[in-house]
């Protein structure tokens, strides 16, 4: 079965050779020690990467490049799809608080790939999985009327919080209805305990309550540092009863996946995962929902 995947690789990768971050410190990572994948990620270790694993289309996903560089990260990776064919489509950064967000959106839109916007907003109470500077960030007025500017475009939002943030992601659902959000890497299930895990199941039941929701099942190993069926079966299948499979999409979220995970691996323990569903909620988990969301038909 075909597949389009979503490159939800968010923490300094893919970048241009010219990137000064490969000879600074190594950062704590919200991953963990990432030193064999400290290098640039472009599109031909992809491509490598990929071969055999029945991907057609891709989604490059904000990397964190400096914040004043964003037009000019979508402008790369738009120069990128039109040498190679990949990607097939861009979610680029934005702050919601800049005041030249709109000419910023609207340099952005001149790269035709793009899609949509990603401002990591995840806060935690352990300082290595913190992004974002406050907890309640999305329910600031400011950070909401930025916000705004994206629907009109008919640009979507990536909504990247924890469990303790869901109750919000909630509400910022139901205050913008005619915003498309998809939710990263399931919500960000980082406790395994059966209180965290109930607790997931309920932040995750709010958000799906909202039919401008959608979710990303990536990222699943980020905080156990392995992949495998048995890792993630459980949060696969919790994600898609509560979701429903139509508003659930596949992401490698290579290459951080690759320190413990070749791509063979991580797709063929997807299809697993979801192999018990009817075809047709297959096919919309690993290819029409993403072409969809993504405005990837033809």
């Amino acid at each position: 079965m075909s597949r389009i995947d979503i490159i939800d690789a968010h923490h300094h990768v893919w970048r241009r050779a010219d990137q000064p971050w490969l000879n600074g410190p190594m950062v704590p990572r919200i991953f963990g020690e990432y030193e064999p994948i400290r290098r640039d990620y472009l599109i031909g270790e992809y491509l490598d990467d990929i071969r055999d694993a029945g991907i057609v289309a891709s989604v490059y996903v904000q990397t964190n490049w400096d914040p004043a560089r964003a037009v000019e990260e979508v402008e790369w990776v738009q120069s990128i799809t039109h040498t190679h064919g990949w990607p097939h489509a861009i979610v680029g950064f934005a702050d919601m608080t800049d005041a030249s967000l709109p000419a910023k959106l609207d340099a952005m839109q001149d790269s035709p790939a793009l899609r949509g916007i990603r401002q990591q907003v995840h806060w935690h109470e352990n300082p290595q999985y913190r992004f974002a500077a406050r907890p309640d960030l999305i329910a600031e007025p400011a950070w909401r009327q930025g916000l705004a500017g994206l629907a009109p475009r008919g640009l979507l939002f990536e909504l990247q919080i924890f469990t303790s943030q869901m109750a919000d992601g909630a509400a910022l659902a139901r205050a913008f209805p005619s915003t498309t959000f998809v939710l990263e890497h399931a919500g960000m299930p980082e406790d395994a305990s059966e209180q965290g895990r109930d607790a997931w199941r309920r932040g995750m039941r709010q958000l799906a309550d909202n039919p401008n929701v959608y979710v990303k099942l990536s990222g699943l190993g980020t905080f156990i540092h392995r992949a495998t069926l048995g890792d993630i079966q459980p949060i696969v299948s919790d994600t898609v009863d509560l979701f429903g499979a139509e508003r659930c999409v596949w992401g490698s979220n290579f290459p951080i996946e690759k320190l413990w995970s070749d791509y063979g691996t991580l797709a063929e323990n997807i299809r697993r995962a979801v192999a018990h569903l009817p075809l047709r909620d297959q096919q919309g988990i690993l290819f029409d929902t993403a072409a969809r969301l993504y405005r990837l038909e033809g």
